[in-house]
């Protein structure tokens, strides 16, 4: 199996516009420590090529046999991986985890539209918070193993489920027992939305980690040399955009974070105190800590609207210099702060059970 280093919705739809088959294998239940829990998922190619992991690499050798099978027969397959004993390395597999995992495979095709994983790829898209449920055991043809249902008015699903997809409190993946069926009920999870204020050439790699992690990046900039798509080839939306007219942009998404980093001090005024009558709750500024004081003393006010919003000078400390570690520093503090966590070691006493 070759890992290709783009997001899933990059390869999904690299095969989808092809009209090339593909596996969808999801998590379906998981019992001690595995890589990933319930709800994650990974897409498989006919050609060997595959996106995202379930394991650390070992158990895909073994489901990208599995998935020629369901590719080849167009039938949903349940498979069962457990390492919590010696006996796993007996098998080949090897994995040392300490946990067991039963995984879904579902073929997408033209066929069935490339459903269900259109479908959540359409509501990240357009950014629509939703839920899909999909059938990972059952004992009533009705329901068959790999089918999927979500809000729309010719399915059916059994009325529990139907109520779990409607309901606002579900934040993860749960199980549902239903009418002779298992129901697996998958939240969609929405990109991290990130704006980004200033093309220069450093910006490129910044946009470059941000979009293989799937996230959604618009690229601003009031000079028409520095927002040019071609140079950011990842970003949502790349835009040449006045600094004095952030507010109306603002005004109209709601973005996760925002990094301010076009290096022209006037511009960099503007956009910190129209960021800071927004809700961003990350707000990155690029630059040292005395040009940071500057500017809080030129927005006057608006310095104090920012507070703990405000990381400046930018990213964690792990000694980055050049514009690529810069980036990753940068993307590492946003991924940190928005997941609630301090952005430390786990070796200095961190918690790994929650990677």
């Amino acid at each position: 199996m070759n890992h290709r280093p783009v997001s899933l919705a990059e390869f999904f739809r690299d095969y989808r516009r092809r009209g090339e088959p593909l596996v969808l294998a999801t998590v379906a239940q998981t019992i001690g420590s595995t890589y990933r829990k319930a709800g994650a998922q990974m897409l498989i190619a006919h050609d060997g090529n595959a996106a995202g992991l379930l394991s650390g690499g070992c158990l895909e050798a073994d489901l990208m046999e599995r998935a020629r099978t369901v590719l080849d027969t167009g039938q949903a397959l349940a498979v069962e991986y457990d390492t919590r004993s010696s006996d796993d390395l007996l098998w080949g597999i090897g994995l040392g985890c300490e946990g067991a995992m039963r995984i879904l495979m579902t073929r997408l095709d033209a066929g069935n539209h490339y459903q269900p994983f259109a479908y959540t790829e359409q509501c990240r898209e357009e950014y629509v918070a939703a839920k899909i449920a999909l059938v990972t055991a059952s004992d009533n043809p009705q329901y068959a193993l790999g089918s999927a249902y979500w809000l729309k008015d010719d399915q059916r699903p059994p009325p529990a489920i139907r109520d779990a997809l409607i309901s606002s409190k579900l934040r993860s993946a749960s199980t549902i027992e239903s009418d002779g069926a298992t129901f697996l009920i998958v939240p969609v999870e929405l990109p991290t939305r990130l704006l980004l204020l200033g093309a220069g050439p450093d910006a490129m790699p910044l946009v470059e980690i941000a979009g293989l992690m799937g996230w959604q990046v618009t690229v601003l900039d009031h000079r028409p040399a520095y927002a040019v798509a071609d140079r950011f080839p990842r970003a949502r939306e790349v835009k040449v955009n006045p600094a004095n007219a952030l507010p109306e942009v603002l005004a109209h998404i709601h973005y996760d974070a925002a990094v301010v980093m076009s290096h022209h001090l006037t511009s960099d005024q503007l956009y910190l105190a129209a960021l800071a009558d927004s809700h961003i709750p990350y707000i990155g500024l690029l630059g040292p800590a005395p040009r940071r004081a500057r500017l809080m003393s030129e927005i006057g006010g608006k310095a104090e609207q920012l507070g703990q919003r405000l990381h400046g000078p930018i990213g964690l400390d792990i000694g980055a210099r050049t514009p690529e570690t810069i980036a990753l520093a940068i993307v590492s503090e946003i991924q940190a702060v928005l997941a609630g966590r301090a952005g430390g070691s786990f070796s200095a006493g961190g918690t790994p059970s929650s990677i």
